[in-house]
């Protein structure tokens, strides 16, 4: 299941990635600690590698300290080139960021159970991002979905939740949920425990398995390996909670089993129980 999701998630990122790249086209916006390149055309002693300091400024001789923090590499070469023109004749000037440092964004929730490169890591914390990202192209470096609650994962952007429906993104592949992630975008994915399916009794397998839009109670079962040969088919009892209360739900399954008779399964709900005598 972790597998397929993440094949699938993959699958999506190729075929979306030319609507991605469309709405991430946003220039690069500098930041602290980015390490910039400033090479003035005809000038090669002008030509300098600068980090970002924390203050946001960086020094360009003869120019001295100028703001960069905030700027995107056109801005920055605006500003430099009216700055120098103190020093230098029309003066053309190029800004390259050679290294990003300040795109940071920060994983949250426990419904990531890996990364692409580490199977079993955690995927949370702080992520430094090495250009512009969507959010579908952070969701594939991330890894197995499989514990991920969609429906319920958000992007926290200024202490506002974003539009964006992990949900239709990612299981019905609808592009218009992406989003450009921007510095310090927060990205919460809960874990899925309490939707999941328990299977127990007479299973081969006793387990929680994950639950999937149309599965069924003969699902569930089939996924905990099976029946017993004590099982009685027709003992299942499905329970699930409605509010505040809990219903008991009989299923009777040795018709679906040998006559395929699917009208007497049941469609599960997250957080069902199965319980099998």
């Amino acid at each position: 299941m972790g597998k397929g999701i993440y094949s699938f998630l993959m699958v999506l990122l190729i075929v979306l990635a030319p609507l991605s790249t469309a709405k991430a086209d946003e220039s690069y916006v500098i930041g602290d600690e980015d390490v910039l390149q400033i090479s003035v055309w005809g000038s090669p002693e002008l030509t300098v590698q600068v980090p970002v300091r924390p203050d946001g400024m960086i020094s360009v001789p003869p120019v001295g300290d100028v703001r960069a923090a905030g700027l995107t590499p056109q801005e920055l070469k605006a500003v430099l080139e009216k700055e120098l023109t103190k020093y230098v004749k029309a003066p053309t000037v190029s800004v390259i960021v050679t290294a990003v440092n300040s795109f940071k964004v920060f994983v949250l929730g426990g419904g990531v159970s890996g990364t692409a490169t580490t199977p079993g890591a955690t995927a949370s914390g702080a992520i430094t991002l090495k250009r512009n990202t969507t959010l579908l192209q952070l969701l594939a470096q991330l890894g197995s979905l499989q514990n991920a609650d969609l429906n319920n994962s958000f992007v926290l952007r200024d202490g506002q939740k974003l539009s964006a429906d992990f949900y239709k993104l990612i299981i019905k592949g609808d592009a218009s949920q992406d989003v450009q992630l921007r510095p310090n975008d927060v990205i919460f994915i809960p874990d899925n425990f309490e939707k999941r399916i328990r299977v127990v009794g007479k299973v081969k397998t006793p387990s929680v398995v994950q639950y999937r839009e149309g599965m069924t109670a003969l699902d569930a079962i089939l996924g905990a390996g099976g029946f017993t040969e004590f099982a009685d088919p027709n003992d299942v009892t499905v329970v699930r909670k409605k509010g505040e209360r809990i219903i008991n739900i009989e299923v009777r399954l040795k018709d679906v089993i040998k006559k395929g008779d699917t009208s007497k399964d049941l469609p599960l709900m997250p957080g069902d129980r199965v319980i099998v005598d």
